[in-house]
């Protein structure tokens, strides 16, 4: 039974629970739609309160895209077990998950500077756009470990961090609307890792060994053996 008595929390436990209720508003409203009355109400605490933890809109703002950001990274870690494709496939599963969850709140850290310089200025833009750089080269990190590489190529490194890219227009774009299967989207960009891995393949002796060596390992129904399959039905019959 409660007694309706608030519980007192502790300074770090406080400022978690302010940067959590942010975080949710900020997911659904753009920063500049979002006051601190509102971040003080749904807290269950005093305006005045919040401004006790936080100096104001702008550094709550930035730990609340903090968190985010490093909630989005994690999407990015999968055990290096079985083939590249069913991987990348779960990644891109959790990756929209954290778009579903987060739809205003991922356009705007997505969009960086655009998104937050309006209300909250030019110094919310650089913090957003610092950490959606960060996810990007945890990311990328994540990719280039899974294909154990140590040293990547330069044009390993360009298929990686334009299929990255890739992903966060396609996620923004899907938001639009949300007109395509979600499912359809997450297949499509693994896909996409491989038809970009294959092109590069053509022009260079190194990333066609690579391309090998990951097809090696891929099972004819996993998504890079159906893609094939798709690519084949789709060549002229002589």
């Amino acid at each position: 039974m409660t007694t309706g008595v608030r519980r007192r929390m502790a300074v770090e436990e406080r400022r978690q629970q302010l940067i959590g209720v942010a975080l949710e508003l900020f997911s659904h409203r753009s920063p500049d739609e979002v006051s601190i009355d509102e971040i003080a109400a749904a807290a269950g605490i005093s305006r005045p309160l919040v401004y006790h933890y936080f100096p104001g809109k702008l550094s709550l703002y930035e730990a609340a895209l903090k968190r985010a950001a490093e909630d989005l990274a994690t999407r990015f870690v999968e055990p290096r077990e079985g083939p590249l494709g069913a991987r990348l496939l779960r990644v891109m599963g959790r990756f929209f998950d954290f778009v579903d969850e987060h739809g205003p709140g991922f356009s705007a850290l997505m969009r960086g500077g655009p998104a937050v310089s309006g209300t909250l200025g030019g110094e919310a833009a650089s913090a957003a756009n610092a950490l959606i750089d960060s996810v990007r080269q945890a990311a990328y990190e994540q990719i280039v470990w899974h294909l154990g590489i140590t040293a990547p190529p330069a044009r390993l490194e360009l298929v990686i961090r334009s299929w990255v890219s890739l992903a966060e227009s396609t996620a923004l774009i899907w938001l639009d609307g949300r007109r395509i299967p979600r499912a359809e989207l997450e297949l499509q960009l693994v896909h996409d890792f491989a038809a970009l891995t294959a092109v590069s393949a053509a022009y260079d002796a190194e990333m066609a060994a690579i391309l090998t060596r990951i097809l090696a390992d891929e099972p004819a129904d996993g998504p890079f053996g159906e893609l094939v399959g798709r690519l084949v039905a789709l060549a002229p019959r002589q």
